[in-house]
């Protein structure tokens, strides 16, 4: 008979036998992942642009412009909720495994969207369109940090960032070209050869990937109640102003009981003997301060990028193909502003100085707006590429920092959650934007209203627009001090990796693709 102290002393047969030592990834292999990564993320980028502009032609089809609005919250919503289950599931089950889920789940989504014979089967597309986009772009991050040393890993954030560009500036063109001159259904066709060719690339070339993985315990419970919190949060968010008014019971109801479920999430973590975002993260003071500076940024150029085509067109009385090519330069030079600081972060030990001054400058230059709102478009533009630049230097050393913090099993944690309350604090922001907008206007206008009925409205009113976007950057400006504050408060700590002076690991590195 076995003795319990014996019992004791045998190996659990749940426990996992340690994995076998990767051989060092060769230039190729690294390579390789990171092209599998930029065509996973394009498309996710892709996704969140180029549906916008077929939308019009979306609700002529199905005869339903009063759910069109769902077409885009869905695939935020359902995005945003998952993206810290997929660094959750990743340090559980690995990178490869969890990114062939995403991208299969993307591709389904796409079909299902793509041959929608209704409004609700389309919403319901994107909603799975979402669940697999959300975790594209956190395990991407994760995956850069499972390869890359992290005084390495700035430059490689920074490539991801062409991505980005590529799809915000193509995205909008190619949707609209599409819903003319095609089936707007081509948009989510598209999708799956570019979908199973990333997906090849990732199961073939992530095969090597090194893997830090531990056993671990999925939390079932606390991921319902902070899913359940965020959604209902991002419903009024996304209705507040636009669906009811933003003092109403609706909005009311949503708020209280996202409050409420909150706390719950929050009480729940003290007791789950593994919670879905450990204490040991959320205490973290770089994690902390890291994640409140990439939100800010976020929200004041994503807030930026929304209603600078109103100003455009109601304040400098530019066409809507006009006030899309000048809203390219905040767009476009973010990916400068990230190459150079993630390149800096590999020779300077102080490498906070690239994003301190990098925000300094956005914070001057919206600053300037806020004087002169009704300065030259020159002058404006000016000011856009300078905003884009100065937002682009935070994203690396806010996302680096965070990885460099953490244990190497807790990346693909760190890095979700960091992707959600980002999500989440941009969505505010964005909606505080939107709020101070339509109160300016004095006007509610219902989805989908046209700019000319908000012009009309607003002449007739007397009211001077250039005067009523001073306060939405005025909103902008306060997010990037906070956005400043942050990175001055997040602690410096030394990043893992070669000294300055030695030569890179991979020297070898990809070209940043031509813009």
């Amino acid at each position: 008979m076995t003795t319990s102290s014996q019992r004791s002393n045998q190996p659990s047969k749940v426990e996992r036998k340690p994995s076998k030592p990767h051989a060092p990834l060769t230039t190729g292999d690294v390579r390789n992942i990171f092209y599998g990564l930029m065509l996973g993320m394009f498309l996710s980028a892709l996704n969140q642009t180029i549906v916008a502009t077929a939308l019009p032609t979306i609700g002529r089809d199905f005869g339903d412009f009063e759910n069109l609005s769902w077409v885009i919250i869905a695939y935020l919503l359902s995005s945003t909720v998952v993206s810290p289950l997929y660094g959750k599931l990743s340090d559980i089950h690995g990178r490869r495994s969890m990114m062939l889920v995403a991208i299969g789940l993307f591709l389904v989504g796409s079909v299902v969207s793509a041959a929608a014979p209704d409004m609700a089967i389309l919403i319901a597309g994107r909603t799975l369109q979402g669940i697999g986009g959300g975790g594209i772009v956190p395990l991407t991050q994760t995956t850069i940090a499972d390869m890359i040393t992290p005084r390495e890993r700035g430059r490689y954030q920074a490539y991801m960032g062409t991505s980005w560009i590529v799809a915000g500036v193509a995205g909008p063109a190619l949707g609209g070209v599409i819903a003319e001159y095609l089936h707007w259904s081509m948009i989510f066709w598209l999708n799956v050869p570019f979908g199973l060719i990333a997906g090849l690339l990732t199961y073939h070339a992530m095969k090597r990937l090194p893997r830090h993985e531990r056993p671990h315990q999925l939390d079932i419970v606390g991921a319902a109640l902070m899913i359940a919190a965020a959604t209902l949060l991002l419903i009024a968010l996304t209705s507040g102003g636009t669906r009811v008014p933003w003092i109403s019971s609706t909005i009311f109801v949503l708020v209280l009981a996202s409050l409420v479920l909150s706390l719950a999430f929050v009480w729940w973590l003290r007791l789950a003997p593994e919670p879905f975002l450990p204490l040991t993260v959320l205490r973290n003071p770089v994690m902390r301060a890291g994640t409140a500076a990439t939100s800010w940024m976020l929200g004041a150029v994503l807030g930026l990028t929304v209603y600078m085509p109103l100003y455009f067109q109601v304040v400098h009385k530019l066409s809507a193909t006009q006030a899309g090519l000048a809203l390219i330069p905040i767009v476009v030079m973010t990916t400068p502003g990230s190459m150079l600081s993630g390149r800096s972060m590999m020779h300077l030990r102080r490498y906070k100085i690239s994003a301190i001054v990098g925000a300094t400058i956005a914070i001057a230059t919206v600053t300037v707006l806020c004087v002169r709102p009704d300065m030259p478009l020159y002058g404006v533009i000016i000011a856009l590429t300078l905003i884009g630049f100065g937002a682009g230097t935070v994203y690396p050393v806010a996302t680096v920092s965070i990885q460099n913090a953490v244990p190497a099993h807790q990346v693909g944690t760190a890095t979700g959650a960091m992707n959600f309350f980002r999500a989440l604090a941009s969505t505010l922001a964005v909606a505080i934007m939107g709020a101070i907008l339509l109160a300016g206007l004095g006007a509610t206008p219902e989805r989908g209203t046209g700019v000319e009925l908000l012009v009309e409205t607003a002449g007739a009113a007397g009211i001077d627009m250039a005067a009523v976007f001073r306060f939405v950057f005025v909103a902008a400006d306060i997010f990037l001090i906070a956005a400043l504050a942050a990175v001055l408060l997040m602690e410096e700590r030394p990043l893992r990796g070669p000294a300055p002076s030695a030569p890179p690991v991979s020297p070898q590195v990809p070209p940043a693709p031509a813009e």
